[in-house]
């Protein structure tokens, strides 16, 4: 099991599609300084769920990951975080890291009884978000694939983003006078 000195906290920035590869990129930053980021890509569904579970959409019946938590949660087992561990030859690994909810005399559970399950960072990041898991990335990974981004970058990224959402979203019903 990482330290927690030796991992740094995530979190998703955008999920959007590729059309050129018809597959998904999702952005990760780091939350604090040195506020570092890097891309990966997912598959097509990974992309649309993972998308969902951003913009805090939800489906009229759950989906696998919904699914998942929830049996989880039925047998007194929560997410603790998911950890994105490593890059090999371009693919990313990713570890899921659970723990029981009910113990005799623990509030949160023992860290030491911690279950690790290796996943896809797609599968972790959708359980993260779907469970308001943190979501980590070992310092190491980040020290060979993040880049760190200008502050004037970032604003301007982020306006951009804002605005794309909004066109994106837009209704001719949101302009009724």
């Amino acid at each position: 099991m990482l330290f927690r000195s030796s991992m740094r906290s995530l979190s998703v920035r955008k999920v959007e599609r590729d059309r050129s590869t018809n597959s998904f990129v999702v952005t990760l930053r780091e939350t604090e300084q040195p506020r570092r980021q890097f891309e990966i890509f997912v598959g097509m569904q990974e992309g649309i769920v993972l998308r969902l579970l951003l913009d805090g959409e939800s489906t009229p019946r759950p989906l696998t990951h919904d699914l998942f938590v929830i049996a989880l949660e039925r047998l007194n087992v929560a997410v603790r975080h998911v950890v994105l561990t490593h890059v090999k030859e371009g693919t990313y690994f990713a570890e899921l890291v659970l723990y029981r909810t009910v113990q005799e005399g623990a509030a949160g559970g023992d860290p030491a009884q911690d279950t690790v399950v290796s996943c896809r960072p797609s599968d972790g990041l959708a359980l993260a978000l779907r469970s308001n898991a943190p979501i980590y990335g070992r310092e190491d990974l980040l020290e060979e694939v993040g880049r760190e981004v200008e502050a004037s970058q970032e604003d301007s990224t982020e306006i951009l983003d804002e605005f794309r959402d909004f066109i994106e979203n837009i209704n001719p019903e949101d302009f009724d006078i």
